[in-house]
């Protein structure tokens, strides 16, 4: 699915939060389905982030029988402008958006020029960037680092680890844009928006780049000044969520609980006629259908 977060309170439902995509999307799936539903993304973006692949599960007993393409045109046909899905398609039970992603990739566009039709999706850069200084930063992200100067702490996640192993990340120019991509496993809160500011003052000038590898590395020196220098949520995408290719295999099958063994050998130890006779045995005299025996909702009090 994509969507345009401009008119959103973020990805993720909330109490406080009047519109939501997540809440838009619930509201749009479970009429179609005429059911309560089990959903979770792949991703949680922020305030204002769009996404041009972000991708969900659905749990549910519809009451209606769908095909997949039914549920897709009557899904958007619910939908706003702003939240279309793109494919829908069946997946094993156990299935789980986030949880089997490999990985997720992000996009952010920084505009080189005032654009009058992009202010939503792109942060405008007035000043005069070294294009290739910034590379060189981009070029020190792939690997395994301690992202501590560059995320915010989520108070849904106190304990998270600032160890974070980025897969790749590299700096386009496309026209009078540039185009920031970076890949990893999973993101910290507001860490992608913090790189691309730092990023921005080192093209800037205004962070040398070996204060940015320090930073890297877990300087916490850092860590104010490049909280200032968060880029605005305009520019960001959540733009592919990557699955195993098998996914089957790596999906486990629901276990049945097991029998305890030990009261499974004794059982064995039994003789035939004693085993029929522990299995039919009750605890505590059996119930007469004379006896009087007050409901849950009669005070049984004296």
């Amino acid at each position: 699915m994509e969507y345009d977060g401009s008119r959103y309170s973020g990805w993720q439902e909330q109490k406080n939060a009047p519109k939501t995509v997540m809440g838009a999307l619930r509201e749009a799936i479970e009429s179609a389905l005429a059911t309560q539903a089990e959903m979770q993304g792949a991703g949680r973006t922020d305030a204002g982030v769009h996404a041009l692949a972000q991708v969900l599960h659905i749990k549910a007993n519809p009451k209606r029988n769908l095909s997949p393409g039914q549920i897709l045109d009557a899904v958007n046909g619910s939908l706003g402008h702003d939240i279309v899905l793109l494919s829908v398609e069946e997946v094993p039970e156990r299935f789980h958006a986030r949880h089997h992603a490999e990985s997720r990739r992000y996009l952010y566009r920084i505009s080189l020029r005032k654009n009058a039709f992009a202010k939503r999706h792109v942060w405008w850069i007035k000043e005069r960037l070294n294009v290739s200084a910034m590379r060189e930063a981009a070029a020190l992200l792939p690997g395994r680092h301690d992202f501590s100067a560059f995320h915010a702490n989520d108070p849904a996640r106190p304990d998270e680890s600032p160890i974070v192993v980025v897969e790749s990340a590299r700096l386009d120019s496309e026209g009078e844009e540039l185009q920031f991509r970076i890949e990893a496993s999973h993101f910290l809160w507001r860490m992608v928006r913090r790189i691309v500011g730092a990023l921005v003052k080192v093209g800037a000038g205004e962070f040398p780049l070996a204060d940015f590898a320090a930073a890297l590395d877990g300087d916490v020196r850092f860590q104010d000044a490049i909280s200032r220098w968060t880029a605005p949520a305009a520019g960001l995408y959540l733009e592919s969520v990557r699955y195993p290719a098998d996914l089957a295999s790596v999906i486990k099958p629901q276990r049945m609980p097991e029998e305890n063994p030990a009261k499974r050998a004794i059982s064995r130890s039994l003789p035939p006629a004693k085993r029929r006779g522990a299995a039919s045995k009750r605890k505590g005299p059996p119930a007469r259908k004379d006896v009087w025996r007050p409901k849950r909702s009669e005070n049984t009090q004296p």
